[in-house]
């Protein structure tokens, strides 16, 4: 399909940073590639629930049979704070390391990398909140995901929580993006339901988002494009027969390919709104997110330019002929949104999930302050996130 940009190319710059390797058994290839790198000594970044599925072990073993020194931090938390960045940093004080293997899903990944910004450039990780502010190249990352959804194996950024503040800070730096991202569907198969559901809502929302923001460009749209298509394939596959594996490496390089889409055009005002419903209310990200997805879209679609987006997206994966117009082919793509939702199993408002009414106002003015907020296609004022958490709200 031809890629428009409703008939203009905006610019963009790419620079490749992370070397991708895919297929079923990728992992039995790391030991080789960090020696092929020269590397030595590791920090290896993961969660107790990848230790309770097996993964971690595992890849231990591959890599001290391999002949490398190995530090191991297996306390990452959900949505990383800045305290699971220090206790990892901690890990290597008075070590020395050449590269950090992070497995895992999203979180073990941007911890890894607030992790590396502390033991090679010192400070708080508050210090990092933003683009570009390390003053020494990053050590060198090799990023393995167990989820499909995150999209973290192929970005700059982390997302690290800030305790005190209840606010989720982006810290990013071109060096903090993996070298290396190692995709292994078979790793995927051992998720719950529910991470299956959220991430792959998360992933679906990436490729809508990309799709349309403001930084878009032809490069960025090949992958959301691809993102959207692979993951409304392979979506309901997933969550009805878990152990097809060929659904699981669709949706593994959907992820991968959203992140990369997010690496060149950013994301929108949908994860603007979803951060402070996860860091003040508990709403796992993938399924916050997801619930305010639709009324972004349909706020966003109201703009000439964002509704042409929805349509092209719309037409990569089927859901649109080629002479649809926009508004038919938008209704299309909402529903088909909505059926996903369902598919996850998520609740059909914000009162559901427990959200107090009464902070609406604070949720809005958080939201508004969201770094993605500013790439949305449609301006976004606290006004219209306080309109749309109520909408959400009602259901």
């Amino acid at each position: 399909m031809e890629l428009t940009l409703d008939s203009k190319l905006t610019s963009f710059e790419h620079r490749p940073r992370t070397g991708l390797l895919y297929g079923p058994g990728a992992i039995e290839r790391v030991p080789e590639l960090l020696r092929e790198a020269g590397a030595k000594s590791l920090l290896l970044v993961t969660d107790p629930g990848i230790v309770q599925a097996g993964h971690a072990q595992r890849l231990r073993r591959m890599l001290e049979d391999g002949g490398f020194e190995i530090l191991v931090y297996d306390g990452v938390e959900e949505n990383p704070s800045t305290r699971c960045v220090r206790e990892c940093a901690a890990t290597v004080q008075g070590r020395e390391i050449d590269w950090i293997v992070a497995l895992g899903g999203g979180s073990p990944i941007d911890a890894a990398k607030g992790c590396n910004f502390l033991i090679t450039n010192g400070g708080r990780i508050e210090d990092y909140r933003g683009s570009g502010k390390a003053a020494h190249p990053l050590k060198p990352m090799v990023a393995i995901p167990t989820t499909a959804g995150t999209g973290s194996e192929v970005q700059r950024f982390a997302l690290i929580s800030d305790k005190k503040t209840r606010q989720k800070m982006a810290c990013g730096d071109p060096s903090a993006a993996p070298k290396l991202a190692v995709l292994d569907p078979v790793l995927t198969l051992t998720q719950p339901f529910s991470v299956a559901a959220c991430t792959g809502i998360d992933t679906l929302a990436h490729a809508v988002e990309t799709a349309v923001t403001r930084d878009r460009n032809a490069f960025s749209l090949m992958f959301s494009h691809q993102a959207f298509r692979f993951a409304v394939e392979a979506f309901p596959s997933v969550l009805r027969t878990p152990n097809d594996l060929e659904a699981r490496g669709r949706m593994l390089l959907a992820a991968t390919f959203g992140g990369l889409a997010i690496e060149n055009s950013m994301l929108g005002a949908a994860h603007s709104a979803a951060n402070p419903l996860t860091t003040r209310f508990g709403i796992v990200h993938g399924q916050a997110v997801g619930m305010m997805l639709p009324w972004i879209v349909r706020h966003n679609a109201e703009d000439p330019e964002a509704l042409e987006g929805y349509r092209t997206l719309a037409q990569a994966a089927g859901l649109a002929g080629p002479d649809d117009p926009p508004d038919r082919a938008f209704e299309r793509l909402r529903l088909r949104l909505e059926e996903m939702l369902r598919l996850a199993g998520f609740p059909g408002s914000l009162r559901e999930c427990g959200v107090d009414r009464s902070q609406i106002a604070d949720l809005a003015e958080e939201a508004a302050g969201q770094l993605t907020a500013q790439f949305n296609p449609r301006p976004m004022q606290q006004a219209d996130f306080e309109s749309i958490y109520q909408a959400a709200w009602v259901g």
